[in-house]
């Protein structure tokens, strides 16, 4: 593979026009392709086989109103039973909306104004729009607190974008120009990352054709894609000026620079890739398509790297030295404390062990949920009307079960099964049934008596569906199944929790295998497995510090203590133990290439570290900004995914990268490297000579990978 990287390199270098041109017309087809034939993005949280699932295809195929979105409007007035019919004139005009019931609170001054619409597809945010506006007249012409909020708000209210990504990218700016003193050098990885991100996200809409893409998925992709399209430009700009500074010719240095840290980028965007798309193992397809989302966003941006910036290096030259054109030198202050950690491995690999021990031990206390609107900050329409919901009618009103009963087979059941729901401890009323009688459906909305987000309510559902169920329904042909947004987000917790075993295995399986291969080794690998898998559970560790235990939310703006939402595990195990990776591949490939030239492994510790610590801790600051800036936000699932990656990159490039991987292969030794000889047919994928090597007899480590008789 080295070998075609460095041909690769070093034809884009010396022809750089002839890529900057395919690129372009690469961007012009994605982007012309996706306007003529891109599908709409959908906003969707179901997984086929849940309960809730069985629920909403039943009202569905039945026509029933229930089956599709609602929106409440929420009058507070002195008599706020005069503002009700008003309200719903106004609203029943809207396009799209089925009908609207009301209800007014026993103390008189709360009216509740629920807005029926059909089925998500059928919808867009013009919609939203146009409650809005509705909203807003009221308010005009009444003398009642008006404020909205539902299903239509969660599908299609928009969070500000743009401001965590631009955040980012300032600090990635600062941060590149002084690790590099120079403009150029400092804008190439900057171009690559934006260039990457207008191919990845236009390609959304196409790929959305193959698998349907949540429209949540870009900004989790752009999070990823930014930082590393960033990231792995600079390990290779890095590289390049190393071969630059020792006299080498520019376009032999890109071809250089991309068989080796070019190698490591695939190799860390191919473990990137596959750690994601292990979420297609938890069988929930709104979880695979932000994976396939956030996977070719890292394809993109492997290929802009290998590419696109071989490319801009040779149209560059020299320039990309800036003013500091001096021999290049080892950084001196990480070779000290690569030898200061080699010296005391014990300690440093007990301490380290500690500290991120610590931060991990609060995933114990991790609780799966959704966050309601009673999270959202007080500024919001939707948190003001939960609270004026909660008050007037009780906190389970916020978050109504909606029951499907199959009753074409026995109609009989449909009283007694209500009074058996009414008198469940759980539920404070049962409406009125009603349903399509001609299609054998009959629709019970129940109201807990507890919030949607509280742990009580998911005990409600679940004792519903096994005790209250059973003892009605036992000995009839009628089915019933507990729906709603509640009891939705309450089962994909359920599926998360019983899928993550499994993903997570595969993700350790497939991410060691694929280092066995690069590495050539069974002990590094295997070191690298279980340093991530801590480094993961201390991010969560720090989720459940944050968010649940309310430590410091409020600088973050989280007004109240949030359960992690039931998706965000996922994919932060898959994007974190990736990412890990690339620091991992970055720092082990040059361990690894020095190792081979000498057969000293303490040595080569401490060159790897020193070769290598200042980029990756300057990669790592670039991306610990990138997703800081996404706190920024007022989605908690987002604020979640920035706080969640940050720290565990924070942590990564430090404890992990620079204390606990040169203690663990120092106390290892050459073991670190040992292959059983059954898997020396395994291929050498770096072909290329070890830089520095050429014309020089092979070392006993190089003999020994030749000729694995020797080993």
């Amino acid at each position: 593979m080295s070998n075609l990287l460095h041909r690769l390199g070093r034809s884009a270098a010396t022809h750089p026009w002839v890529t900057i041109a395919a690129w372009v017309v690469l961007a012009l087809v994605v982007v012309t392709s996706s306007v003529a034939f891109g599908s709409e993005l959908e906003e969707s949280f179901e997984a086929p086989g849940l309960d809730s699932h069985l629920a909403s295809e039943l009202l569905a195929e039945a026509g029933a109103d229930e089956a599709g979105l609602t929106a409440h409007v929420v009058l507070e007035a002195g008599d706020a039973a005069v503002h009700v019919a008003p309200a719903e004139s106004a609203l029943e005009q809207l396009p799209h909306v089925l009908g609207t019931t009301s209800t007014v609170s026993p103390d008189g001054t709360v009216a509740l104004v629920r807005v029926q619409y059909p089925a998500l597809e059928q919808l867009d945010a013009a919609d939203l729009a146009a409650l809005k506006d509705v909203v807003e007249d009221l308010r005009d012409e009444t003398s009642a607190t008006v404020e909205a909020g539902g299903d239509l708000f969660f599908a299609f209210e928009e969070a500000p974008t743009g401001l965590g990504e631009a955040a980012g990218m300032v600090v990635a700016m600062v941060v590149l120009l002084i690790a590099f003193g120079s403009v150029v050098a400092m804008g190439l990885p900057i171009g690559i990352a934006l260039a990457g991100l207008v191919v990845g996200a236009t390609s959304m809409s196409l790929v959305t054709r193959l698998v349907d893409i949540p429209a949540w998925a870009p900004q989790l992709a752009a999070m990823v894609g930014i930082g590393v399209g960033i990231d792995y430009a600079l390990f290779v700009v890095t590289r390049h000026r190393e071969n630059l500074a020792l006299g080498m010719p520019v376009a032999e240095s890109a071809g250089l620079a991309l068989a080796t840290a070019g190698q490591a980028v695939v190799f860390a965007g191919g473990t990137v890739v596959v750690a994601i798309l292990g979420l297609l193992v938890a069988g929930i397809p709104f979880v695979t398509g932000g994976g396939v989302a956030i996977s070719a966003m890292v394809l993109v941006m492997v290929l802009a790297s290998v590419t696109l910036l071989p490319a801009l290096l040779g149209l560059a030259g020299h320039r990309v030295d800036g003013r500091r054109r001096k021999p290049h030198r080892p950084g001196v202050g990480w070779s000290r404390w690569g030898t200061h950690v080699t010296c005391h491995p014990m300690a440093y690999l007990l301490g380290g062990a500690a500290l991120v021990s610590a931060l991990a031990a609060p995933v114990l206390a991790l609780e799966l949920g959704f966050p309601d609107d009673g999270t959202k900050p007080v500024s919001t329409t939707e948190r003001r009307a939960y609270d004026l919901v909660a008050d007037g009618f009780g906190p389970g009103a916020n978050g109504p079960l909606v029951i499907a009963v199959d009753i074409s087979r026995d109609g009989s059941v449909v009283a007694p099964l209500t009074a058996a729901i009414a008198a469940d401890p759980g539920i404070t009323a049962v409406d009125e049934p009603g349903g399509v009688d001609d299609a054998g459906v009959a629709v019970l909305v129940a109201q807990p008596t507890t919030s949607p987000q509280d742990e009580a309510t998911r005990a409600t559902v679940d004792r519903l569906r096994s005790e209250v169920f059973p003892a009605v329904l036992d000995g009839t042909l009628a089915t019933a199944h507990v729906g709603g947004q509640t009891a939705t987000f309450a089962d994909l917790g359920d599926r998360v929790q019983d899928r993550m075993p499994r993903f997570v295995a595969a993700v350790l399986v497939l991410s060691f295998v694929l280092l066995t291969v690069l590495f050539r080794s069974v002990l590094v690998p295997l070191k690298a497995v279980v340093l991530n898998l801590l480094s993961v559970c201390a991010a969560y560790g720090v989720l459940v510090m944050v968010f649940q235990w309310g430590w410091a939310a409020d600088l973050i703006g989280v007004e109240a203590p949030v359960p992690v939402v039931s998706f965000i595990p996922l994919f932060m195990f898959a994007i974190l133990f990736g990412l890990s990776m690339d620091y991992e591949v970055f720092l082990l490939s040059r361990v690894r290439e020095e190792y081979r030239r000498h057969g000293d492994n303490t040595r080569a510790v401490v060159a790897g570290i020193a070769g290598t610590g200042r980029t990756i801790s300057a990669a790592a600051l670039i991306m610990v900004a990138v997703f800081s800036g996404f706190v920024l936000g007022s989605d908690p699932a987002i604020k979640m995914m920035g706080v969640g990656l940050a720290t565990a990159i924070l942590l990564d490039a430090t404890v992990v990268r620079l204390v606990l991987v040169p203690a663990t292969m120092t106390l290892l030794g050459h073991a670190n490297w040992w292959l059983p000889r059954w898997l020396h047919r395994l291929p050498h994928l770096d072909a290329e000579p070890v830089p520095g090597s050429a014309g020089r007899a092979p070392t006993a480590v190089q003999q020994q990978e030749r000729e694995p008789g020797l080993r």
